[in-house]
């Protein structure tokens, strides 16, 4: 066994790219470990419970490769790979600076450009500092960064929207995974065409979702505009909804608004309807909750309401249609809204007050407590995986219901990740319903995708309530 820790000077990446180099790099053979990201303090821990050495002085604005190998030759591929994909990463700025140096700060690169636009993906305790620059600048700001404190949000939307600062500008998050702005994705985002649906979504995959729905109804979007999964608590009030549905509205290409959300604090729910009623323009609204409707009942109202047809989605049977007798749901989903929307299906269906007390389990393996110093599951699904093979060896499995998310920031190959595991689990005669969110267009093939889980046993659908509802039907009715 070899191993090697580097430390980069000068070497910021965001990290859904240091996510991606971790995986590609991790996955080549002979590679036991590896682990690239900046070099925070959480990271650095990372490293030491690898075994690595970390150097002393080492701080989160220089990054942190380490490498564990079965031999020298795999650790220089893996080094390799390591430099391969930072340098595909890098591309030619679009700023015309002639040969001035590029700019190191968000002002001075407003200041070189017609930018419009901030996209940070720093840390999370240096997000707000970044944000309050683009938002002097006139700059929206899309922060991608997570583990920013909830006060700070707070403190920096008002700040956005106060007076005093007058810019216009609108923050996106934190914790904005999925936006796309004129046709552009940024973050996890699928590929849609263009049209004339605009979305505030306050939930990631929740958005993705509803846009592949659209999409499969050959109905565009003009703008995704995320404002971060707790614009809508009490504590922040919708600032960033409120301010996304005035953009919206201004928007010519823009004919019809939907608000897609995690369930919403009640009364800022009612703040942002009754805001929504004063636009002008029509807004439909998409807020999860016990008696609320799904997102893919939200789908076919917005397809309904600008008078196109819409087109049932997808599904294709797998090869074991009844759980494990006595067996429960096992939900493992790498999406939040996703995982919300189904828990709140079962909880229906199921005629429980408590998911888990009843025996059954609903899992987000994008919740902070499983990605800390790890890649999101989109990227690499190896914890969710390994926890599929625990779950198959315990006859209280029933049913494995999980989702697939593709898109730009995906895993190359997710149905490849799982293939394995699916067939297992049928052979086992324990059924695997997935919630395939994707379309026609995104990079992993969707169809393809589709094809190789339902080869490997696997119930696809294209809505995640449609699969939510066909689990919970496939229990014994002494599961619940």
């Amino acid at each position: 066994m070899t191993r090697e820790l580097q430390v980069r000077k000068g070497a910021y990446v965001d990290s859904v790219t240091l996510m991606q180099v971790s995986r590609s790099a991790g996955a080549l053979p002979g590679v036991s470990a590896a682990l690239v990201a900046m070099a925070t303090e959480l990271n650095l821990g990372l490293a030491a419970e690898m075994g690595f050495t970390t150097p002393d002085g080492a701080n989160p604005n220089e990054m942190l490769v380490a490498v564990e190998a079965e031999s020298d030759d795999a650790l220089g591929s893996a080094l390799a790979e390591v430099d391969r994909v930072l340098s595909a990463s890098v591309t030619p700025s679009a700023l015309d600076l002639g040969n001035a140096p590029a700019p190191l700060t968000i002002a001075a690169a407003a200041r070189s450009g017609a930018a419009g636009f901030a996209l940070i993906s720093t840390p999370g305790q240096y997000a707000v500092a970044e944000a309050v620059a683009a938002v002097d600048a006139g700059l929206h700001a899309m922060v991608f960064s997570d583990n920013v404190p909830l006060a700070a949000e707070v403190a920096l939307k008002r700040y956005a929207t106060s007076a005093d600062t007058g810019t216009g500008a609108i923050v996106m998050g934190p914790d904005c995974g999925t936006a796309v702005i004129g046709g552009v994705g940024l973050g996890f985002a699928n590929v849609v065409r263009p049209g004339p649906v605009g979305i505030v979504a306050a939930s990631g995959t929740g958005a993705q979702h509803l846009m592949t729905l659209l999409d499969g109804s050959d109905v565009g979007v003009s703008h995704c505009v995320g404002v971060g999964g707790r614009d809508l608590s009490e504590e922040v009030g919708g600032s960033s909804t409120l301010q996304a549905l005035d953009l919206l509205a201004a928007d010519e290409a823009t004919e019809l608004v939907v608000v897609v959300s995690k369930p919403p604090a009640p009364s800022v729910a009612e703040r942002v309807e009754a805001h929504a009623k004063s636009l002008g323009k029509p807004v439909l609204f998409g807020l999860l909750g016990a008696g609320r409707p799904d997102l893919t009942a939200t789908a076919q109202a917005v397809v309904e309401a600008l008078k196109r047809e819409w087109q049932a989605p997808s599904r294709h049977e797998g090869a074991v249609a009844r759980g494990r007798p006595g067996g429960h749901l096992r939900g493992l989903f790498t999406g939040g809204t996703l995982c919300a929307e189904a828990a709140i299906l079962a909880l229906e269906l199921l005629g429980v007050d408590d998911l888990a007390g009843a025996g059954h389990t609903m899992l987000d393996f994008g919740d902070d407590r499983f990605t800390a110093g790890r890649p999101h599951p989109m990227i690499d699904g190896t914890l969710r995986v390994e926890r599929m093979r625990e779950e198959l060896e315990h006859p209280t499995c029933g049913v494995l219901l999980l989702d697939v998310v593709l898109g730009h920031g995906s895993a190359a190959d997710p149905a490849g990740e799982l293939a394995d595991v699916v067939a297992t689990a049928t052979e086992a005669d324990v059924p695997v319903v997935v919630s395939l969110v994707g379309t026609r267009d995104d990079p992993q093939g969707r169809d393809a995708q589709a094809d190789r889980l339902h080869a490997a046993g696997a119930w696809v659908f294209a809505s995640n309530a449609d699969a939510a509802r066909a689990a919970v039907a496939m229990l014994d009715p002494r599961a619940s």
